[in-house]
C-alpha cells in the first residue's frame, strides 16, 4: 500500500512577476520542501553522485536556464527565496532527472501515456489524454497540484515541491503529458526537461507552438512530451540526439518509456526500462483494438489498469526491494483541451472509484478553481 495524505497539497498563486509567483509558490511549500530536498539528497547519494558534483551539476543548469528563458531563472529564484533555502538547492530539484542520468543505480520510474482524438458532435474532433505519473514511492510526500496564473497562459497540473513544472495543460488548451526517456549521452548542459515543460504551458498557445519551442531549446537529456490542443496532437522524441515526431496510429498516440524514433533509439539506455516498457506498450497497443478504441476521457482509464498476470500500468512499490527501486504509480491524470482542465487523482487508476478526483480549471476568469468529486 501507498501512504497518501488525507488531502494532497494544493499551491494556487497568481503573479505577472515571475520572480512573486515564485516566492508565492516558496512560501506555500517551506515546511515541506526540506523533505523533498532531503529525498533527492539521498537518491543522488545513491547514485554514486556526491554533494559538490550536485552543487556544480545544478549551477550549470541554472545558467543555462539563465541563457534560455530567464523568466525560468527568476522563477526559481523566487521558489528559494520564499522557502528560506538557497537557489542552486530548487536548480538541483529542477535538473533532477538529468543529475540522476549520472547514475547507474538509481533508475528513473515509470509511466504510461494515452492520448486520443475521436469525432466528435457535427463534425468536430475531441482530443484528451491520460497518464500515470510513477516515481519512488519514498518522494510521494513532496508532490502538489498546481494553479498558476498571471504568465502568457495560466497553467494548471501536477510538479513536485520545488520544481517549476511536469504534467499540465493552460488556458490555451495546450495539454502536455511527460515520460522519461534514457539515452547513453544523457547529461547536464541543457535546458532540463521538467523546466521546458513548464515554459511550453506558460507561453505555447498551441501544438504548433509549443514545438517551435521544444525544438528551440538546447537538450541534453531525454523525454517525451505528449502535446495536444482541440486540433493538433504530436508526440516527440526528445533527446541529445534532437527532436523527432511520432506519427499517430488511427488517431492514438500512446508513450511509454522507450524511445520510438529510430535515431535517439540506437543509444538507448535498454537495460533502464526493458523489457518493462516494451510489454506495458504491448499491453496498451492490444486493448486499442479498432472495435474497442476509447471514445471519452473516462473511457482511458480502465485501459490503465493492470490485471493479475499483466505488465504494470498500474505500479505497486514492492517494499522488499532497496530504496531507489520502489515504483508506484503516485498520480493518474487526464488532460481535456476543450475545457482546459486537468483531473488529477492522488492514486493509480484502479484507485478511480474509491478515492477523489481533484479538477482544476486553467481558463482565466475561471471560478472554478479546484475541486474534487
Amino acid at each position: 500500500m501507498i501512504a497518501r495524505p488525507a488531502e494532497r497539497l494544493h499551491v494556487a498563486v497568481a503573479s505577472s512577476d515571475p520572480f512573486a509567483r515564485g516566492a508565492a509558490r516558496g512560501e506555500r511549500l517551506r515546511d515541506t520542501l526540506p523533505g523533498g530536498i532531503a529525498g533527492y539528497d539521498r537518491f543522488f547519494r545513491l547514485g554514486g553522485i556526491g554533494p559538490q558534483q550536485v552543487r556544480d551539476d545544478a549551477e550549470r543548469a541554472l545558467a543555462t536556464i539563465d541563457a534560455f528563458r530567464p523568466r525560468a531563472r527568476a522563477e526559481i529564484e523566487g521558489i528559494a527565496h520564499g522557502a528560506g533555502v538557497d537557489v542552486w538547492r530548487i536548480a538541483a530539484l529542477n535538473a533532477r532527472t538529468e543529475i540522476l542520468a549520472r547514475s547507474a543505480t538509481v533508475p528513473p520510474g515509470e509511466c504510461s501515456t494515452i492520448v486520443r482524438r475521436t469525432a466528435g458532435a457535427a463534425g468536430t474532433v475531441d482530443t484528451f489524454g491520460i497518464q500515470t505519473w510513477d516515481w519512488h514511492v519514498e518522494l510521494n510526500p513532496y508532490w502538489h497540484t498546481l494553479e498558476s496564473r498571471g504568465g502568457t497562459h495560466d497553467v494548471v497540473g501536477l510538479t513536485e515541491h520545488g520544481i517549476l513544472g511536469k504534467i499540465g495543460i493552460n488556458s490555451a488548451g495546450l495539454a502536455l503529458h511527460f515520460n522519461i526517456l534514457g539515452h547513453r549521452r544523457d547529461g547536464v548542459g541543457g535546458v532540463p526537461v521538467h523546466v521546458l515543460a513548464a515554459v511550453v504551458l506558460e507561453e505555447a498557445g498551441s501544438v504548433a507552438e509549443a514545438v517551435e519551442i521544444v525544438r528551440g531549446a538546447p537538450i541534453a537529456s531525454s523525454g517525451s512530451f505528449a502535446l495536444f490542443d482541440t486540433t493538433e496532437a504530436v508526440l516527440l522524441d526528445l533527446s541529445p540526439e534532437g527532436v523527432f515526431a511520432v506519427e499517430t496510429d488511427r488517431g492514438t498516440l500512446v508513450r511509454t518509456n522507450h524511445f520510438l524514433s529510430p535515431t535517439p533509439a540506437a543509444g538507448e539506455k535498454t537495460w533502464l526500462y526493458q523489457p518493462d516498457s516494451g510489454e506495458r506498450y504491448d499491453l496498451i497497443r492490444k486493448r486499442l483494438t479498432p472495435t474497442a478504441l476509447p471514445q471519452s476521457p473516462d473511457e482511458l482509464v480502465a485501459l490503465l489498469v493492470s490485471g493479475e498476470g499483466e505488465a504494470a500500468l498500474t505500479c505497486l512499490p514492492d517494499m522488499s526491494l532497496p530504496e531507489g527501486q520502489r515504483w508506484a504509480s503516485l498520480a493518474t491524470v487526464v488532460l481535456e483541451p476543450a475545457t482546459s482542465t486537468a483531473r488529477i487523482l492522488d492514486g493509480t487508476p484502479a484507485d478511480a472509484g474509491s478515492r477523489p478526483w481533484r479538477y482544476l480549471a486553467a481558463q482565466r476568469g475561471s471560478d472554478a478553481g479546484s475541486g474534487t468529486r
